[in-house]
């Protein structure tokens, strides 16, 4: 019988895994695809020259994470590779703001657009440097981080805590208004809130894209070389060495829950899988909650919290295997692993206040990805593995453009929204369409179809804003890894902190596993002591 088992073979179920087996547990991994890796996936499928990722690509978080630096993942042959520039965000009259991970580079490519926002922008980075270890200690902990928190506290004091505080809390575009004169900056800053579903006037985007900001400063948006699985089969070389069992193509449709504790799950082909000590779920809170386990065992304010459940934006995905680099009308942009396409602030609210109305974008803001640019195993020399994401709402109400896109994403609207996508790259990159040589479309349906936990293509587990973060995720008086349910434990991004690539919701859950098998194994070491005691005494 398996000391634990983990449900979802995605990075935080094998990072679970791999705590738990570092432990000494038995550990089981229950994975419903035919292949583990959940949302950190490679294969050759658009072209077979060409290495796409499937889902997630660039990994800044990763690269910040303690919890997979604690894993010593590059012994298992992981390695890490960069663009020469981090990130670009070019205007269409051929203005480009750069992010670097040279500090002075980036605050050169600001200057430029105003005298001074250079300087902002060191400015900003020298508030993060002396509270980077506080802060990534205290995102990567349960919350509230009483430790990490402690310490972060302390730092915070003598950085004039109570203005860092007001500045996290501010939508970007009020804090690119305060710090820059210029357009560059605020571009930057509001771009980067937009890898989350944070619209440019959200309470707490300008904290958001000020850290994602200052971790591409650092750490830059990483790949792992030869595709995104590398990181995965890291992980699964790493937890099979140390005893670890993964099982793919086993889908469990239910927590068992004896007594009042989880003591195991059963698939769907009705086999029993028994868990003497805990079962840590790498699923979404609705599935957890509302699926897997039955409704007697759950409190029924739970399930009246999740009903309010709020997911982040649906995403569509288009991989491309391109003849040649795409070309780029601002030069600088051809050499960043990622690129932020819309021209200012005005059109990244514009497109999220047509996402917010159920309005599928007419003009969409695309996250484009040049991944031989960064890591050139990807594809032959002289051509570009290259994709872009956007966003579209969860429940189409109209189309803000002339094609009557619904949100079927039947075969005509998978097709119309992708030529959507391409006019925009078109738009800063003339003659991109001509270097096609195949493309893939993946439609909000299609990345549910691969991956269960992309509920309707929502990639962050549910929404980052501030209403669904900390002791609020999933629910109000939550956030932390346990459950209603005695030896479950919430795994997955739906627990604080959220989602990204970085493992902390699957280090919190085995953590917490742990030490509530060291609690009971104390008491009960306490009873049989105090027991022989009065048995002395007798």
């Amino acid at each position: 019988m398996p000391d634990a088992v983990v449900v979802g073979a995605g990075p935080n179920g094998l990072v679970a895994a791999n705590l738990l087996a570092d432990a000494g547990w038995a550990v089981e991994v229950l994975e419903a695809q035919d292949k583990p890796g959940g949302a950190v996936r490679h294969d050759r499928g658009v072209d077979p020259a060409f290495v796409s990722d499937l889902f997630s690509a660039f990994y800044p978080l990763a690269a910040a994470s303690p919890v997979l630096a604690g894993l010593r993942l590059e012994r298992e042959g992981l390695g890490w590779s960069h663009a020469p520039k981090v990130l670009a965000h070019p205007f269409r009259d051929g203005r480009c703001a750069v992010l670097s991970r040279d500090v002075e580079e980036t605050a050169a490519s600001l200057e430029a657009f105003a005298a001074g926002d250079g300087a902002a922008w060191k400015g900003l980075q020298e508030v993060w440097e002396p509270l980077r270890s506080g802060i990534l200690d205290s995102l990567f902990t349960p919350f509230p981080p009483v430790r990490a928190g402690a310490r972060l506290a302390l730092r915070l004091r003598a950085a004039g805590g109570l203005r860092l505080a007001r500045m996290m809390l501010l939508p970007v575009r009020r804090l690119g208004e305060e710090e820059f004169r210029g357009e560059g900056g605020r571009l930057l800053l509001a771009g980067n809130a937009l890898h989350a579903d944070l619209a440019p006037e959200a309470a707490g985007s300008g904290g958001f894209g000020w850290l994602m900001s200052m971790l591409g400063q650092t750490y830059g948006f990483p790949v792992p070389t030869g595709g995104s699985g590398t990181l995965t089969d890291a992980l699964m070389s790493r937890l099979t060495r140390r005893g670890g069992v993964v099982r793919c193509g086993e889908r469990v449709t239910e927590v068992v829950v004896r007594d009042g504790r989880a003591v195991g799950v059963r698939t769907a082909a009705g086999e029993a899988v028994p868990a003497r000590r805990a079962v840590l779920a790498d699923v979404s809170a609705p599935a957890l909650y509302g699926s897997l386990v039955a409704e007697r065992h759950l409190p029924g304010q739970l399930l009246a919290d999740l009903q309010r459940f709020q997911w982040d934006y649906a995403t569509f995905k288009i991989d491309w295997a391109l003849d040649g680099p795409a070309p780029w009308t601002c030069p600088e942009a051809a050499r960043a692993g990622t690129v932020h396409l819309a021209d200012g602030v005005d059109a990244l609210t514009r497109f999220t206040a047509q996402i917010a109305m159920g309005r599928v974008p007419d003009e969409p803001f695309a996250l484009f990805g040049q991944m031989t640019t960064t890591d050139p195993s990807r594809s032959p020399p002289g051509t570009e593995s290259a994709w872009a994401y956007t966003h579209v709402p969860h429940r189409v109400r109209g189309d803000a453009g002339d094609d009557a896109l619904t949100g079927s994403w039947d075969a005509r609207e998978r097709e119309v929204m992708a030529d959507r996508v391409e006019a925009q790259v078109e738009r800063y990159a003339p003659g991109f369409r001509s270097l096609i040589r195949a493309r893939r479309i993946l439609a909000p349906p299609t990345l549910e179809d691969m991956n269960a936990n992309l509920h309707g293509g929502a990639i962050n587990g549910g929404t980052t804003a501030l209403h669904q973060q900390f002791v609020f995720r999933p629910t109000p008086g939550t956030g932390r890894p346990e459950t209603p349910v005695p030896g479950l434990y919430l795994a997955s991004a739906s627990a604080h902190p959220g989602g990204g690539v970085h493992g902390a919701p699957g280090a919190n859950a085995a953590r917490a596993a742990l030490r509530r098998e060291r609690t009971r194994a104390l008491a009960h070491l306490q009873n049989r002591l105090t027991g022989r005691g009065l048995e002395g005494q007798r």
